[in-house]
């Protein structure tokens, strides 16, 4: 089931849930009658570890945070001081392995425990500029592997508007190049700073089945807002998480600034939507509303070795063993399998993305094709029950993609 909460004018307050149904169904989203705790535009989501119930985090004039459903009858919305203050909604929400959240707003981030409602821990204030709306960074949560039995969580947060850009309205203020790292479950954790090689506000980061991060639409002067910002960052950018650089890919032609999204497709494409820096539909001037979708075709589409799978559950339980079988040109590399979850795209923040790479064993040879054993994470804290596109990726190139659903 989809659950959508709050929004604008009316819809501030709302909840409402589309239950799937077969193609040529009749399925329609159902309002609730039961409303949030306070009204909440541009809010943030994310699935607890449960795969029922979410939390949902500040949003205009809300600095507080609120659970859908409710633990318990009449319960209302608690207050988190950090969200307070100005450029820090659409705030960046991950799920962290030991079950608690990192929550980051403007330039400020903690550790939540939604359970007891207690911050057990403030971190390093990152340097430079504001990061979200409306100044727009952009933010990802690295790889969750097995080679650290999935414990070690790293976030990036890169671009963003200049300090004060949105303050002033300075449309033609450069936006920020830099990005920072953080192990978020480090003892001791320090920021660690590099820049892009082109500054960008408003950018999406997708992460990629090869593991690395994607950073593509936006602007580079300006910052969120109708009419704000100038200068499309046309070109997108590849960042490589184990070997920090960046790589600058072909552009577009199609600028994607306010209201753009972009979402990692089975096939390993990435779909491109949107743009309309105009409070109504407008099809004239500068910047007018965006109806093309396309596609960008990351370099490991282009590889003539890219894997088949041929066999793989539909199903997994937690800490399942699994074999998954595959065809492939010619073996050569590493072998791995891993998940993406199915995010929810809007104003430079992908909600609920998370990537995790399974524990997998070498390749054997199995009839004309090949075969290894992968393991599913082993709780819900890693991966919440949910839909899942699960990759075989040889050597960095990743198969089609399938879905999988992940259960309790």
């Amino acid at each position: 089931m989809m659950v959508q909460t709050g929004g604008d004018f009316e819809g501030n307050r709302k909840i409402r849930t589309l239950a799937p149904c077969a193609a040529g169904g009749n399925c329609d989203w159902t309002e609730l009658k039961e409303p949030l705790a306070v009204g909440r535009w541009y809010s943030s989501n994310q699935l607890l570890p449960s795969g029922i119930r979410q939390i949902i985090v500040g949003g205009r004039a809300a600095a507080s945070y609120e659970f859908y459903p409710k633990r318990k009858p009449g319960e209302g919305a608690f207050k988190l001081g950090m969200l307070a203050g100005t450029d820090n909604l659409y705030p960046f929400v991950y799920l962290l392995p030991n079950g608690d959240l990192f929550i980051f707003a403007n330039r400020n981030s903690v550790q939540l425990n939604w359970g007891s409602g207690k911050v057990v821990r403030n971190y390093p204030i990152i340097p430079g500029n504001p990061r979200n709306y409306p100044s727009a960074g952009s933010a990802v949560l690295l790889p969750l592997t097995s080679q650290t039995g999935f414990g070690v969580a790293e976030v990036m947060i890169c671009g963003g508007a200049a300090a004060g850009a949105s303050r002033t309205g300075n449309v033609n203020a450069p936006a920020s190049a830099s990005c920072g790292r953080m192990v978020v479950t480090a003892g001791n954790p320090k920021w660690a700073m590099s820049n892009m090689p082109i500054r960008r506000t408003m950018g999406d980061m997708i992460n990629l089945p090869s593991g690395d991060v994607l950073i593509i639409n936006g602007a580079q002067n300006g910052f969120q807002g109708w009419g704000k910002a100038n200068n499309p960052a046309l070109n997108p950018v590849n960042y490589n998480p184990t070997t920090g650089r960046y790589q600058v890919f072909a552009k577009t032609n199609i600028p994607r600034l306010y209201h753009s999204t972009a979402n990692l497709l089975s096939d390993g494409r990435i779909l491109l939507a949107g743009s309309n820096t105009h409070q109504f539909y407008t099809y004239t001037g500068k910047f007018p509303t965006e109806l093309r979708v396309e596609a960008f075709s990351p370099p490991y589409l282009q590889n003539g070795n890219r894997p088949a799978m041929t066999g793989w559950p539909r199903t997994l339980k937690y800490k399942q063993v699994f074999v998954v079988t595959f065809n492939v040109p010619a073996r050569n590399g590493g072998v791995e399998v891993i998940m993406n979850s199915a995010p929810y795209v809007t104003h430079t923040y992908a909600q609920g993305q998370r990537q995790v790479k399974l524990k997998t064993t070498a390749p054997v040879k199995a009839g004309r094709g090949w075969s290894v054993q992968a393991t599913a994470v082993p709780g819900a804290t890693i991966a919440p029950p949910s839909y899942y596109i699960m990759f075989l990726v040889q050597n960095g190139i990743p198969s089609n993609g399938v879905w999988v659903k992940q259960n309790n």
